[in-house]
């Protein structure tokens, strides 16, 4: 029992880390896309530009290696469980 409420507070807080974290990065994309319109010729409309660039963002590894936040710690603690218990 003590294991499932282990694993069950820990997925609360890796999810707001990984909320907080997927919310940062995004925002820093849009900067930066915001950033290159700006120094562009500007041959889009702003908003166009951006979305396109969140489009590509969505599909990006760094989209990706987010999930990180979960599985890193989580496989963490099944092998220290492990090492405790059977090694």
């Amino acid at each position: 029992m003590a294991l499932i409420r282990l694993f069950f507070i820990a997925f609360v807080v890796l999810s707001i880390v990984y909320l907080s974290l997927s919310l940062y990065s995004r925002a820093r994309a849009r900067a930066r896309l915001e950033g290159e319109w700006d120094e562009s010729d500007k041959t889009m409309p702003r908003d166009a530009f951006v979305r396109e660039g969140l489009q590509d963002y969505d599909g990006s590894l760094r989209r990706k290696l987010i999930w990180g936040v979960y599985i890193v710690p989580m496989a963490l603690v099944c092998l220290t469980i492990y090492l405790v218990n059977f090694a």
